[in-house]
């Protein structure tokens, strides 16, 4: 569930606002509206242009973000929303782009899009004969670009640097794991190293802009160790395939049952298996679906059969032992379907795989304690737990 208020959408990307933005519009405008040369020169009026530079400075995030945004749907990636916070803004984009050089490619736009408004301020200070207030304003947004541009370079994840060091490293091991490894290692030192010296210079001479530098540093050190934790899904992700994932969650039964015989001795029980598959002669005839049983008049269920309704093995949604993992999870995805049959060599049905089981195998190799009651949820419900986007993390592992 995403937090923030909708305001509109640019470019037909949703513009989100979280809470947070509206308290650092209120800093924003109380430090620079409180300025003491500001209100000698303008008086209550500064308030007024530090409420503006407020909304400049997230109109430039503003910007950054869909530098970052525009890059990426001409890769074809599908941008889900932009949303402004404390610490600026975010792009939630639905996948990573296939390539070092396109990732790079989104990475660098967004640190363009600010330099290239500071040049436009400044262009604009230089050659037009504006009034004070704005020429000051002007001023002040261009100088907060240039250093928007410089500290978004810095190498280290969650920072468009990072980004840009992940690309390089990608392309120079030619794996985006270790990419994404790198780049966040390079992101948590940094960010404790900011915390530290903050702290330091802080017990030596307090002062609010350490403090806030603190803060940065904790939200680098914070977003640094989830892209680590998403490097270590997507490596446990291109381990795993469906025979690793799947369960025999299933039962087989006579296919020269007739449905009458099916409903009154399964359909009618308390507890019923997720899929039936028909089968006579020591082979699979296919797949029974509930709701096949249902569309035939309830006169003619003496009469037929499950072999009469079976849906053959080869015609249903279906992999192979050997498919990787996140083949599986895009299938999954891809046809809008509870559960996918693995299949053997030999056309038999080695088991099923669905959400729940999609999660308990990743547990399982991660050494996670994920409890039966959570599996259970994630069957009932057929989505993945909020904040586990494998659909996103499966797609960016498939070239």
């Amino acid at each position: 569930m995403r937090s923030g208020w909708r305001v509109g959408s640019i470019l037909g990307i949703p513009l989100y606002l979280d809470t947070s933005w509206f308290v650092i519009v209120l800093l924003v405008t109380f430090v620079y509206g409180s300025n003491p040369l500001w209100q000698e020169r303008w008086g209550d009026g500064s308030w007024l242009i530090g409420l503006a530079m407020a909304l400049l400075l997230f109109g430039s995030v503003l910007l950054h973000e869909l530098g970052h945004s525009l890059v990426a749907q001409s890769q074809g990636i599908q941008v889900n929303s932009i949303t402004l916070f404390l610490f600026g803004g975010i792009a939630a984009i639905d996948q990573e782009s296939k390539t070092p050089g396109q990732a790079f490619q989104v990475a660098i736009a967004g640190p363009a899009v600010s330099l290239s408004l500071y040049f436009l301020l400044t262009l604009c200070i230089t050659v037009l004969a504006l009034p004070g207030p704005l020429a000051v304003l002007f001023a002040s947004v261009a100088q907060i670009n240039l250093v928007l541009t410089v500290f978004n370079l810095i190498p280290g994840l969650p920072l468009d640097g990072g980004q840009v060091l992940k690309a390089a490293v990608w392309k120079l091991t030619d794996s985006r794991i270790k990419g994404i490894r790198w780049a966040a290692r390079t992101g948590q030192i940094l960010g404790w190293t900011a915390v530290g010296g903050g702290l330091l210079i802080y017990l030596a001479q307090p002062s609010l802009d350490l403090i806030w530098i603190v803060l940065i540093g904790g939200f680098a050190i914070r977003n640094a160790a989830n892209y680590g934790r998403i490097a270590d899904l997507q490596e446990t992700l291109s381990e795993l395939t469906a025979a690793d994932a799947m369960a025999r969650d299933f039962r087989v039964l006579d296919a020269n049952l007739t449905l009458r015989q099916f409903a009154d001795e399964y359909l009618l029980q308390s507890t019923r298996a997720p899929l039936y598959f028909a089968a006579s002669d020591g082979r699979y005839r296919g797949l029974v679906k509930i709701e096949d049983v249902r569309d035939i008049e309830r006169s003619e269920w003496e009469s037929r059969t499950l072999q009469s309704i079976a849906r053959p093995l080869t015609a249903v949604t279906n992999v192979r032992e050997t498919t990787p993992l996140v083949e599986v999870i895009a299938a999954l995805e891809t046809q809008e379907t509870a559960r996918i049959v693995v299949l053997t060599p030999a056309d038999a049905v080695a088991g099923v795989i669905d959400r729940g089981e999609v999660v308990r195998a990743l547990g399982k190799k991660m050494n996670l304690s994920i409890s039966d009651a959570v599996i259970q949820r994630i069957k009932d419900e057929g989505e993945y737990p909020p904040g586990l986007k494998l659909s996103s993390l499966a797609k960016g592992l498939q070239e």
